[in-house]
């Protein structure tokens, strides 16, 4: 998959016979974005187009609150990588700034959509809003597709358990700790991947050695304690336990992620590793003495394996 991130970069030679575009910040790929994209690689494939995705960097919600943004549930490695195994071939990514946000729809649609990409089928969900002020509607769009000869798509969205799936009702859900929500409006579980990078060895101290994982999150969108199953190394998928957060008994600030793998001990360092989360056994807390804080890890690990042991399907799924 190629990555785009100016519009005079886009390899117009393989754009020339058209192409197949959907936009949208993508974040997660839920139930909702994967049906999209299915009906993307479906029609590229048909027609020998590419298949595009347009998204921003930064995300427009994170432009316009850029003091206190949502959490990602995916960070930008973690969003290409899902989009290229999804089979997308051009993943358009312009910068979001000040000149982004005040193009106008009918500009949108024939300088990018139609000049820059060569749009001929666009495929969009139900709610789909675009350009200054979010004035851009599907309506815009089947408009010019009849002057500008493109196709649009609008896909319904997907609902389970008579509720709108969208990468909101997940951050709500994962905020609440309700990650079998969560894992439903995703169709997988939840999944954080990041490096393996040197920690203060604090966990080995006390008996429990753990994965420090560079998550490169301002904010996540989950906080506590875990029980998660771990896939990129060798023998995987390996189950543990997981801290999420800033380890109030130590005064840190910066969230970090701590991973207890079971019944493994090697040199795991520099390896980039998937973490999926099965289930949330508790909040972060406070403890008085590090020896509290050690009783309560071993209550941790043992909750965690009963926990999984009542997911083993999803070790077999993946």
């Amino acid at each position: 998959m190629q990555l785009v991130r100016h519009l005079v970069d886009l390899p117009y030679s393989e754009l020339a016979p058209g192409s197949v575009v959907t936009i949208g910040a993508y974040d997660g790929l839920h139930l909702g974005h994967t049906k999209l994209l299915d009906r993307v690689i479906d029609k590229a494939r048909k027609k020998d187009w590419p298949a595009v995705v347009m998204s921003f960097e930064p995300t427009p919600k994170e432009f316009f609150a850029a003091a206190s943004p949502p959490a990602r549930l995916m960070r930008f490695r973690e969003k290409y990588d899902a989009l290229a195994d999804y089979g997308i071939d051009i993943f358009y990514c312009p910068r979001f700034d000040t000149a982004m946000r005040s193009i106008r729809a009918d500009a949108f649609i024939r300088q990018i959509l139609v000049h820059g990409l060569n749009a001929r089928h666009i495929v969009v969900g139900d709610d789909f809003r675009f350009a200054s002020k979010r004035e851009g509607t599907i309506e815009h769009l089947q408009l010019a597709s009849r002057a500008l000869e493109f196709d649009v798509d609008k896909v319904p969205s997907v609902t389970v358990e008579g509720v709108r799936v969208s990468s909101t009702e997940i951050r709500d859900a994962l905020a609440d700790g309700n990650v079998e929500r969560a894992t439903a409006l995703l169709g997988r579980p939840y999944r954080m991947s990041g490096k393996v990078v040197k920690g203060r060895n604090v966990g080995r101290s006390l008996g429990y050695a753990t994965a420090n994982v560079d998550i490169r999150r301002r904010q996540s969108a989950v906080l506590g304690i875990f029980a998660v199953r771990v896939h990129g190394l060798p023998n995987g998928p390996i189950d543990g336990v997981a801290s999420v957060g800033t380890r109030p008994t130590f005064d840190l600030c910066k969230p970090v992620l701590e991973v207890h793998l079971f019944d493994f001990d090697a040199d795991i360092y520099g390896e980039y590793i998937h973490v999926d989360f099965l289930a949330h056994l508790r909040a972060e807390e406070k403890f008085a003495s590090v020896d509290e804080l050690v009783a309560q890890m071993a209550i941790d690990a043992e909750n965690a394996r009963i926990a999984l042991a009542a997911q083993a399907d999803w070790k077999e799924k993946s």
